[in-house]
């Protein structure tokens, strides 16, 4: 007897504005996504509260599977993506970069011309994400020393490289559509 029966289909999350009630819940996964920096929960309380329409928040379930916060920055084209967090158990579903698509495609961030993050040389989770997302968007990814070890961070932190994802044309018409 043949079996046809097809995988499940992955679960699809919710992407929605966080709140200040979600403070908490996005600390805690932020805590449980090593190497990322932690941040005070009254930081992401803040973030939740303050720049919740350049921040997105995805649900698996009803439970806080993903985060990214970011926001415009001033006087530049741009959107700067502070902070990607995604579960252990929802990775492997594309959702840091459908966090990202789904940002750019907010008002408030119809604006950007190009998509900056910082990454460090060895944070290979970020460089794929940022390297798929381009390619994704058909946009352009360059990248340069910013941050540095020892200027910047007093030699307690590695290099951050800024990274230019710089939006094709065709996605800038597409969303003012």
């Amino acid at each position: 007897m043949r079996n046809d029966a097809r995988p499940p289909e992955p679960p699809t999350p919710l992407l929605r504005k966080p709140d200040a009630r979600d403070g908490a819940g996005i600390w805690e996964l932020v805590r449980a996504c090593k190497p990322l920096d932690e941040n005070s929960m009254y930081c992401n309380l803040i973030q939740a509260e303050h720049f919740r329409d350049t921040c997105v928040l995805a649900e698996l379930d009803g439970e806080i599977a993903g985060w990214v916060s970011g926001h415009m920055i001033p006087n530049e084209d741009a959107f700067f993506v502070w902070q990607v967090a995604v579960s252990p158990r929802a990775r492997g579903l594309g959702l840091g970069r459908r966090m990202l698509a789904h940002l750019m495609g907010r008002e408030a961030c119809r604006g950007a011309r190009a998509l900056k993050t910082t990454i460090t040389p060895d944070n290979r989770a970020s460089w794929a994400l940022f390297r798929s997302f381009a390619r994704r968007m058909g946009g352009t990814l360059t990248d340069r020393p910013h941050f540095t070890r020892d200027a910047h961070f007093g030699g307690r932190h590695a290099t951050e490289h800024l990274v230019t994802i710089a939006l094709p044309e065709r996605t800038l018409l597409a969303r003012a559509a």
